[in-house]
């Protein structure tokens, strides 16, 4: 009994030192003394050789493709020159530790001052929001919680905007506000709206929230907030930081510590017995949990076959193919047959021998999709059938790929069409209401009249496919969980999806449900009607979104203002109403959000009653004057009857 009960509790400890060591990628591995090697060698070398001022920002590359190595590194702005070429060098020879003949690879060295990258792709001038790595302060936050998150936003709303208008030499802001101290930056080949993007993806993922600060590190940008000074704003010497690890120690994300104290002799001699009786029990522990995670991994992995039934097995094994098999379907993944790449790898187009077309996705190693989620995939979509879902004809797994075939849809994702103009003005207002219908159809049979109870948890334009009659398919079960028949909500310690879909109750309490998917239908129906992605850049090259551009349009009576410019001489009643469906299903309030049954209703009979919208949750721009994104709920009021039917009215004469 003492093994499984140390099992329970050190799982959470495993799974989060697992999580902060996957920096390296699945893309491929090389040989050591081959060409790769040699060419990623010349362009690690040559980035501490090319260290400047103001970040110290290269990028560079080195031989000829197949074997060409995209490489670049980025210093804090504040940190000197001498600091900077330090961290990289120590950071070259950390990742070359950690990830040994890997094509792709990325870290963050000394107390995360500095970062090096490098690929077999290019990398180059590109906004990339994943791997992420959060490192949140331990200390709780203590005094008015609401009062420092509005303090937190309005600086970090202003140093976003601050850097995002950088130079092409450095983007990069710091500042304070009522004890509260920010650091934002971004690699200088971003453009405006890039960095802009990236910077509030980051403050949205809410690391350290509620805590004395916290770290949110990406490929593209970096997002820093204490509740002390860790940054120099006059010189370029380096502040106080966390221990420096050393080159054997890898300089992954660092732990928090408060500013130095002073100690006392007192407290040297009792650091030193604390020190000799800490040490050994670490040792322990560290033991222990290795033996448990193996052990684990065991369990979970004969629990997974003992869970599938004989039907299941054999489906599985039935739906299992070579890699050779899939190599040769794709030419070798070749580039002239890639559909397309997303978090979680990259898609292609091949054609098995018998003729048929597949669609392959080949998961990526930085994919936060893992081994379960993979799992998952392959079971829920071999077990669902519907003509609004993509049906998986096939899986491979072997070595360190992970590959599943999907039937191939024609006309690709539904976002290549909406947010195009020239394919946008192909989908009249017939086909759009025919598509969102489809997605409707899709998610119900998902929540109620499949045999199993499944919340997709990722539902986006880009996961809905279109066939060759434009009907859609929804795809990517990667993230789905089951529910059993009475269960109405889930909890997960590790958020999944997109931001911009992800329902306010998911992103800030963990808690997902059938209703998460209903706002993330919400989002999509209003992209369909607009043309408008869920957050896209103005003409004043300010970031706009969508829902809170929806919700003024609605609350001022002007909902024209939403139309698709293809779609202005289309039914303004049916459309109008597509509006107001996607309204009710991003308000708030998850309980005041409509069933996926309901919203088939309202779509299919015109002289059912709508009620009327509140605020939808989770507007991006709060009123601040820095427009900065809210983390939390917002606490609008319900629009009056009265006004509301007069807004509709309105609208009517205005485009009649």
């Amino acid at each position: 009994m003492g093994i499984p009960i140390l099992v329970l509790l050190l799982f959470p400890m495993i799974s989060i030192s697992h999580s902060e060591s996957e920096l390296c990628s699945n893309r491929g591995t090389y040989m050591a003394n081959s060409t790769y090697s040699k060419n990623l060698n010349t362009v690690l070398s040559s980035l501490p050789l090319n260290i400047t001022e103001n970040g110290g920002f290269y990028n560079g590359t080195a031989g000829q493709d197949p074997d060409k190595v995209y490489a670049l590194s980025l210093c804090r702005g504040d940190l000197s020159s001498d600091k900077c070429y330090h961290c990289i060098n120590s950071t070259i020879h950390g990742i070359k530790e950690q990830c040994p003949n890997q094509k792709e690879g990325i870290m963050w060295g000394e107390a995360t001052t500095c970062m090096v990258r490098y690929s077999n792709r290019n990398i180059f001038s590109r906004m990339e929001s994943s791997p992420s790595e959060c490192v949140s302060n331990p200390n709780n936050l203590t005094g008015n919680y609401s009062q420092f998150n509005e303090t937190l936003y309005d600086l970090m709303g202003k140093l976003i905007t601050q850097a995002s208008s950088g130079s092409s030499g450095l983007k990069f802001a710091t500042g304070s506000s009522d004890e509260v101290f920010g650091l934002v930056q971004c690699t200088p080949d971003l453009s405006k709206a890039d960095c802009s993007i990236c910077l509030h993806g980051a403050m949205r993922e809410g690391c350290g929230v509620g805590k004395g600060g916290g770290r949110t590190l990406r490929p593209s940008c970096t997002l820093w907030f204490e509740t002390f000074k860790f940054y120099d704003s006059n010189t370029f010497d380096s502040p106080q930081l966390p221990p420096t690890p050393t080159v054997n120690s890898p300089p992954v994300a660092a732990n928090f510590s408060p500013p130095p104290q002073t100690r006392t002799k007192g407290n040297k001699s009792t650091s030193q017995i604390v020190t000799k009786i800490t040490v050994p029990i670490v040792v322990i522990l560290v033991i222990l949990i290795t033996l448990t995670y193996a052990i684990l991994r065991k369990r979970l992995k004969h629990n997974f076959k003992s869970m599938s039934d004989d039907d299941t097995i054999r489906r599985l094994e039935s739906l299992h193919f070579d890699f050779s098999t899939i190599k040769a379907a794709t030419d070798n993944f070749s580039e002239d047959n890639k559909l397309g790449q997303g978090g979680f790898g990259s898609v292609y187009k091949g054609m098995l021998p018998n003729g048929q077309e597949i669609a392959v996705k080949r998961l990526s190693g930085y994919s936060a999709q893992g081994e379960e989620e993979f799992k998952n995939e392959i079971l829920l979509v071999a077990k669902l059938q519907h003509r609004n879902l993509v049906s998986i004809i096939g899986f491979c797994s072997e070595g360190t790929e992970r590959i599943l075939v999907y039937e191939f849809v024609r006309n690709g994702s539904l976002d290549h069409f909406i947010f195009d103009e020239i394919r946008g003005a192909q989908l009249n207002w017939e086909m759009r209401y025919k598509i969102i219908n489809g997605i409707a159809r899709g998610i119900l049979y998902l929540h109620e009249d499949s045999r199993l109870k499944v919340i997709h948890r990722d539902l986006k334009a880009s996961n809905v496919l279109l066939d060759e009659e434009m009907n859609p398919k929804i795809s990517d079960f990667g993230m789905a969980r089951l529910f059993v028949l009475d269960q109405t909500q889930g909890i997960t310690r590790r958020v999944a999806g997109t931001y911009g879909y992800m329902a306010p109750e998911y992103v800030l309490q963990n808690r997902f449900s059938m209703k998460s998917d209903v706002f993330s239908f919400g989002v999509i129906v209003l992209e369909m009607v607009s043309g408008k992605k869920n957050s896209w850049l103005s003409n004043s090259n300010e970031v706009e979104h969508l829902l809170s551009h929806a919700w003024k349009n609605w609350r001022e009576g002007k909902i024209s203002n939403l139309f698709d410019n293809t779609q202005k001489n289309g039914p303004t009643g049916d459309i109008i109403r597509c509006i107001h469906i996607g309204l009710l299903c991003v308000q708030e309030n998850a309980a005041a959000r409509p069933t996926m049954a309901s919203v088939v209703l309202m779509l299919s009979s015109h002289s059912l009653s709508l009620p009327l919208p509140s605020q939808p949750g989770f507007l991006m721009y709060s009123s601040t004057k820095s427009g900065m994104p809210s983390l939390e709920p917002t606490s609008g009021t319900t629009i009056s009857k009265h006004c509301t039917e007069n807004t509709e009215a309105a609208v009517y004469l205005s485009v009649n």
